[in-house]
């Protein structure tokens, strides 16, 4: 195994046990069916917004929407933050809300202490690449121009988020923006070509006939594009990167050659791999053990390398 990566051990209960897999199955029969290019991208959205009912906000953190840019934002801000997190959430950019993750990023809000800013960005086919890029870095501009420091902002996504949120950070730097003080990915698509998948019959939300579809609808014909597929973009001078995955999923050897590649341009980068996790697992927090446990260590990785600082103007 890669000095870079770890495999996370657990002792679970028997009640965890027993929910992970009520949860593994829910997913495979109301989830995967409905990802699926039969279906129409309005039909997966409205759905994905459904299936999110089945998740927990965190009870303590309160939210309120407020746009940043132009761009829709969902706020979740604990009374004294001490941070802030820009969080792109996922959906193959063509679903996804801010409704679809709430209890990632409010839960995030609690463990971490952070302001978490959940812009709503245009989705594909719609608005495809790079249109998403343009909201997410609207917002991040707008976030220092209220006086944010980029010593105290976390910039983090899942799936499709995570890669948008590591294209982001290569438009960042290619404009001379300063750039976040840390980066977290959740199972980042970074390689719309889908050269190298892993065992797809162990994914029990994804396909690669749905991620195909999602693919060609947001980057067109032109998937190696660094834009879409920022694997292939510049990975040097990037702020310190932390992926976790989950074991049975079909994005696995994305994080194994991005965390690889961003160690290779001198970007240090950690991969965290949860055996027996699918994708996307930190949507069960509050209800899932390791759920919890995962973004605990994310909140203690915002620690270790934001410094603490309380945004200008309480709320943006």
């Amino acid at each position: 195994m890669s000095l870079f990566v770890d495999r996370i051990s657990r002792s679970q209960s028997t009640v965890q046990q027993l929910l992970a897999g009520a949860l593994r199955q829910s997913l495979a029969l109301l989830f995967k069916p409905v990802a699926n290019p039969r279906f129409s991208f309005a039909a997966q959205r409205r759905w994905l917004d459904i299936m999110a009912y089945s998740t927990l906000k965190a009870g303590s953190i309160g939210s309120h929407d407020k746009a940043i840019a132009n761009v829709p934002c969902r706020h979740y801000q604990p009374l004294h933050a001490q941070s802030t997190v820009l969080y792109l959430h996922g959906g193959g950019y063509v679903a996804g809300s801010p409704d679809s993750h709430k209890a990632i990023t409010s839960h995030l809000a609690k463990f971490a202490n952070a302001h978490v800013v959940v812009p709503d960005y245009r989705l594909a086919p719609e608005h495809p690449c790079p249109a998403a890029i343009e909201d997410a870095v609207a917002v991040y501009q707008a976030l220092l121009d209220d006086g944010v420091s980029p010593a105290s902002l976390t910039l983090m996504g899942d799936s499709a988020g995570g890669g948008l949120a590591l294209a982001t950070l290569q438009a960042l730097k290619a404009a001379g923006t300063p750039l976040p003080s840390a980066t977290i990915l959740f199972s980042p698509w970074v390689d719309l070509t889908l050269g190298q998948l892993f065992d797809t019959d162990r994914d029990i939300m994804l396909s690669h006939a749905w991620l195909d579809s999602a693919a060609r609808a947001y980057a067109g014909d032109d998937t190696r594009n660094a834009q879409c597929s920022p694997l292939f973009g510049d990975l040097t001078g990037l702020p310190p990167i932390l992926i976790q995955a989950g074991g049975d999923e079909i994005l696995l050897n994305d994080s194994h050659r991005l965390c690889t590649a961003l160690n290779e341009a001198g970007t240090p980068t950690r991969l965290q791999i949860h055996p027996q996790r699918w994708h996307d697992f930190q949507l069960h927090a509050g209800v899932l053990a390791d759920s919890d446990q995962a973004l605990m260590t994310c909140a203690r990785f915002i620690h270790q390398h934001a410094v603490p600082q309380h945004e200008k103007g309480g709320n943006p």
